[in-house]
């Protein structure tokens, strides 16, 4: 795949990637609407009056290898940016800092005293299964019941109390840290405190990978033949391999080479991102993203690009500010695509929604996107991923990537992922 995994594996290496889109990049890559308009542009429009958004919401990247940001800035330049993000309570219109359990003063002193004793008390003796109990396990009732349940519920899609705990630190927990915060203010926490973003886009990054590579575009691979060793295409067409390096979701990959043993795969969630450009509402906050826990419309995050870099909106708003660049994430369990309908009637909900928080008044785009393995879990006792990736292993096809390897990582790591894994199998073949 043309996804950033898989074009710095065709960089590292020199082989071919072959991408099913017409343009690279996968989720990680920026597409521009016009106010008014529908159709995606690949490229901003020469006059600059368009909104850009991304694909898969807002990717930032952050973290990574000193090497791979050297990498990154060596094709595109970059801009830093220290996080601006916190928990929003619609129903009190209340921001609290994000990670909230370091800012417990920006709630009642009652409420933070029993939040504060209920999250340094010590852990249970037994490691909880589920992530659900190891919140609450964590965190305690009040703060579970107040923020980390209810959105995880949405950010899981429901799945919390069916899957194991996983990327602990997301979810840190540092009593000196909830102590200072409960008093005063604490110092940024967290692994995205600080993280860079390309200044002419995703895209921007995604096509200088492509120009250093041999990427074929159009080419939407439906079978893996691991006894053959062939890859079909939608075309008919079918290419041979020694090694393959693939990026597609873990899953995909078992059903395309129709390898058994692996046993069920584990669950996902899927993400419908809505991206919105609009006039800006009087109550829009500067924050880059938000968490929310009690949407009437069911997303558990919002973002607005254009408080990441004025770049996002039309020309014509850069100074003026007066336009918003937003993205909204809800979660839907794997396999269950809503329809056009359900789609066109969500987005009517959430414009209304945020409109109704004062974030946009009027808005001019509305564009759905629909990214089907967004976030990859796992059951508690599953073996599912690690025999999956031996039998691939064992028919030479190398996973790589977020998505290939089931996992979670940024973009840096993403990129990294590709580079070991093209510089590793170079002179090997693929």
């Amino acid at each position: 795949g043309g996804g950033v995994t898989g074009l710095a594996a065709g960089v590292a290496s020199g082989r071919p990637v072959y991408e099913a889109a017409e343009a690279p990049g996968g989720i990680c890559s920026s597409y521009y609407v016009r106010p008014g308009g529908t159709q995606r542009l690949r490229q901003a429009p020469a006059d600059g009056e368009a909104y850009r958004f991304e694909i898969g919401g807002g990717h930032w990247i952050f973290g990574g290898d000193p090497a791979v940001l050297r990498f990154i800035r060596g094709l595109t330049p970059v801009r830093a940016y220290r996080r601006r993000s916190a928990v929003y309570f619609r129903e009190e219109a209340r921001f609290v800092p994000y990670p909230l359990q370091y800012h417990l003063s920006h709630f009642d002193a009652a409420f933070a005293e029993r939040a504060l004793g209920e999250m340094t008390a010590p852990a249970a003796a037994e490691a909880p299964a589920t992530l659900a109990a190891w919140l609450a396990d964590r965190f305690g009732p009040a703060l579970t019941g107040r923020f980390f349940g209810p959105f995880h519920a949405h950010y899981t899609a429901g799945l919390w109390t069916e899957i194991v705990p996983q990327d602990p630190y997301k979810s840190p927990v540092d009593p000196a840290l909830a102590r200072l915060g409960a008093r005063g203010e604490a110092p940024a926490a967290g692994y995205n405190v600080r993280f860079v973003y390309p200044e002419a886009g995703l895209d921007a990054l995604a096509r200088a990978m492509a120009r250093r590579g041999d990427v074929h575009y159009g080419r939407r691979a439906v079978a893996v033949d691991p006894a053959r060793k062939v890859v079909g295409f939608a075309d008919g067409e079918e290419y041979g391999y020694d090694v393959l390096i693939a990026t597609l979701p873990l899953n995909e990959m078992m059903a395309m080479t129709g390898l058994e043993g692996a046993g069920e795969p584990d669950p996902h969630t899927s993400v419908l991102v809505l991206n919105v450009g609009a006039a800006r509402g009087p109550a829009c906050p500067a924050h880059h993203w938000l968490y929310v826990p009690d949407s009437r419309s069911g997303f558990f995050r919002v973002g607005c690009y254009s408080n990441v870099d004025a770049s996002f909106l039309p020309r014509s708003a850069h100074e003026r500010q007066d336009r918003v660049s937003l993205y909204v994430e809800r979660a839907y369990r794997g396999g269950a695509r809503p329809s056009d309908e359900a789609v066109a009637a969500y987005a009517a909900d959430v414009v209304a929604e945020l409109q109704a928080w004062g974030f946009i008044e009027a808005p001019d785009v509305v564009d759905p996107t629909w990214i089907e393995v967004a976030y990859t879990w796992a059951r508690p006792g599953s073996t599912w991923r690690a025999q999956a990736l031996a039998l691939l292993e064992a028919h030479d096809i190398v996973m790589a990537g977020r998505y290939g390897r089931w996992t979670f990582q940024g973009i840096a790591d993403s990129i990294r992922d590709g580079l070991v894994v093209g510089a590793a199998l170079k002179d090997g073949g693929a």
